[in-house]
This record gives structure tokens, C-alpha cells and sequence, in this order.
């Protein structure tokens, strides 16, 4: 199996696990989901619901898949969608903190692909 498709099916497999997870704490009024555009190459993972009259919403895990490399553009779990992408055997150098400044990506273990990554 190629890069590509390995990733796409770790990313899936590790979001629709959290998602299941997440759905066991049965937030009434409240959907956990994941999407998955894999023409695109991106990846999500939400909730969207009620809270009593308050609108739920939001993105708890975003990745997507550039130039090879896994970026996580926002990760709002507790252990960090890196370490489990670690786990299932992506090495560090294809895995991007997307949400993180530039600047800091050298102070980590991770990949220092270019801001944009279209250019680089």
C-alpha cells in the first residue's frame, strides 16, 4: 500500500475511534462526527448539537494531508493526535504542528515543513 492511502486509513481509523469514544459520554442534543474528504485530503472531527439553547459547536481534531506529510492544523485532545499518529507508525518527519508558529516547529521532533505549504 502506498503513503498516501496508509495515512488516509491511520487518520480515519484514529478520528472514528475518538469519535466513538466521545460519543459514549452521550452529550444530549450534541453529535460528535468526523468528515473525510479524501479527494482533498482533509480530515475533521466535530461536534455540532444543542446545549439547552446554546448552539455546540466545534472542531476538536483538524488534519490534512500535504506534500506527504500529516499536518495537524488543530488538535484539542488530551494526549495530542501526534502521539497516537506516532503509535499507529507515521515517523515524525511526516507529521507537521500546523497549529503551530513556524518559528517554534524547529524546538520540536516534528517536521519544519514551510508555512505555506504549497511553496515549499
Amino acid at each position: 500500500m502506498d503513503k498516501l492511502n496508509q495515512y488516509r486509513q491511520i487518520i480515519e481509523k484514529i478520528l472514528s475511534e475518538y469519535r466513538d469514544w466521545a460519543a459514549g459520554a452521550n452529550q444530549i442534543g450534541v453529535q460528535e462526527c468526523v468528515s473525510f474528504d479524501r479527494e482533498h485530503d482533509h480530515y475533521f472531527w466535530f461536534h455540532v448539537g444543542w446545549d439547552g439553547k446554546r448552539r455546540d459547536f466545534g472542531v476538536t481534531v483538524y488534519l490534512k494531508i500535504e506534500q506527504g506529510k500529516i499536518w495537524i492544523e488543530e488538535d484539542w485532545t488530551k494526549q495530542g493526535i501526534a502521539n497516537e499518529l506516532l503509535d499507529a507508525g507515521v515517523p515524525p518527519e511526516d507529521i507537521v504542528l500546523g497549529f503551530q508558529h513556524p518559528s517554534k516547529r524547529p524546538l520540536t521532533e516534528f517536521a519544519m515543513a514551510s508555512p505555506n505549504p504549497g511553496i515549499g
